[in-house]
């Protein structure tokens, strides 16, 4: 099945673009989503469901067909199977991303193939609750920004902070010297790279899509349970008239 949704982002253009091709950084915005391993255009991860009390735990891989810059769009091929044979999902999915002001909106054409318990939503109601995941997701994506954009650089202190000393301006100019040619120093030397420890993936919470959809669900289900008091209505009636 085809579906669209559309998302925004409060973020410029250019930190989503760096985002949506991190999939280090993008997999934790998704609900559910735990990414376990990435090699180049490649990466691997689990989606966590809930189907009320059911939960399914699908396990898959997916990489990048495209990545035009110009244009701002990605193209990515994804599938999945869940844990113990209860349903497959496949999609290839098309982001394009335009610049709104400040904001960033994204379009997103997804091909979905999806099997097993899932497939009982209908096309509906998986384009209903694909919409609302994507705008928790476009939220939790624009908090991540938020987070990456603040100044955290440790050691770095107000110039108000600094300590002064006034009353020895010689050994104020011997402090600058020798501060200038330490800098100079460094600065010959080759700068190493910094070594990063990789962290353990954090297990993501199962999304429960009878929440997301648990409007829908009632609105689908009300003309059934409508029926069915109205039915309960007229047994009851029935039965109280014979007993007269």
């Amino acid at each position: 099945m085809r579906l669209d949704h559309e998302f925004t982002v409060p973020a410029p253009i250019d930190e989503v673009w760096k985002a949506v091709l991190d999939p280090e950084r993008v997999a934790p915005c998704m609900p559910g989503a735990t990414l376990t391993s990435v090699e180049g255009d490649t990466f691997k991860g689990t989606v966590k469901v809930k189907l009320g009390p059911v939960s399914l735990l699908y396990k898959g891989s997916g990489e990048f067909l495209e990545k035009d810059e110009g244009a701002r769009q990605i193209k990515i091929k994804a599938s999945g199977k869940d844990a113990r044979g209860a349903g497959t999902a496949a999609a290839t999915v098309t982001v394009t991303l335009a610049a709104d002001g400040d904001n960033t909106k994204g379009a997103v054409a997804t091909d979905l193939n999806v099997t097993g318990r899932p497939a009982q939503f209908g096309r509906g109601m998986i384009s209903e609750v694909g919409g609302k995941i994507l705008d928790t997701f476009a939220g939790n994506l624009a908090e991540e920004l938020g987070a990456k954009g603040e100044d955290t650089t440790p050691g770095k202190a107000p110039a108000s902070e600094q300590p002064a000393d006034a009353s020895s301006a010689g050994g104020g100019a011997a402090s600058a010297a020798a501060s200038g040619a330490g800098a100079a120093a460094t600065a010959a030397e080759p700068e190493k790279p910094k070594l990063e420890a990789v962290k353990p993936p954090k297990e993501a919470e199962a999304i429960d899509l009878f929440d997301y959809a648990g409007a829908s669900v009632a609105k689908r289900l009300a003309p059934a349970l409508a029926g069915l008091a109205a039915l309960l209505g007229v047994v009851a009636i029935v039965r109280a008239l014979r007993r007269r």
